[in-house]
């Protein structure tokens, strides 16, 4: 009984620590294999590329979305006509029977 809890306790932190160990060579390794095949130069010019990139796709959202900004805000000025409209209607409508019905008071 006494080998089988020495053997328990022996194993488990010994794979606990080799597991870890092993992975991350190996990832570190593969990590950097790419990147070793390319000299400084060439990462400086896909770095540089990439942020070109982002900054061109950067600038096509913003011209969206201030074409959309420019949209809403004409519909909200279309929307704010209509409804200046509307008032002044019922406003002239409300006058008139007032207007009416004080005729009729007296």
């Amino acid at each position: 009984s006494s080998y089988f809890s020495s053997a328990a306790t022996g194993d488990m932190p010994t794979y606990q620590i080799r597991a870890p160990t092993t992975a991350l060579p190996q990832g570190v390794v593969m990590a950097a294999s790419p990147g070793s095949l390319h000299s400084p130069q060439q990462l400086a010019e896909e770095a540089t590329c990439r942020g070109e990139l982002r900054l061109m796709k950067n600038r096509e959202a913003a011209q969206e979305c201030h074409r959309k900004k420019k949209e809403y805000v004409k519909c909200l000025e279309n929307r704010v006509a209509v409804l200046e409209n509307q008032n002044k209607t019922l406003i002239e409508e409300l006058k008139a029977l007032k207007d009416l019905y004080c005729h009729k008071a007296q």
